[in-house]
């Protein structure tokens, strides 16, 4: 069994900063490529922020420039800095992995519980 935790959301004001941490844990014998994806009200999933196992980010539009993602294979940890925050950042924010099988031949997607980032004055 694999688990997806995050921390770091909360309470931060406009032009503030926030970081995310998500950690995966358990059965894992290899991960592909991590990523953050937001949900905001009443709103689709969208993504946020990807990085390759090789550490490669790729950025959706809205995080360019104001977003981070960051990538530790031995503690398998990803991390999300978000400074310049607005408050249409408001959202659920959820880690995502994708998991390999021993074989090489299969990939599962995992998501963690979600975050609540909240950015109001």
């Amino acid at each position: 069994q694999v688990r997806l935790v995050e921390s770091g959301g909360g309470l931060v004001q406009p032009g503030g900063s926030l970081s995310l941490s998500c950690t995966a844990s358990g059965s894992i014998f290899s991960i592909d490529a991590m990523a953050w994806y937001r949900q905001p009200p009443g709103k689709q999933r969208e993504l946020v922020a990807s990085i390759t196992s090789g550490g490669a980010p790729n950025y959706a539009n809205s995080a360019k420039g104001r977003f981070t993602i960051s990538r530790d294979n031995t503690k398998n940890t990803i991390s999300l800095q978000m400074n310049s925050l607005k408050p249409e950042d408001t959202a659920v924010y959820y880690c995502n992995a994708v998991l390999v099988s021993s074989s090489g031949s299969a990939y599962f997607h995992y998501w963690g519980q979600g975050t609540q980032v909240t950015v109001s004055s």
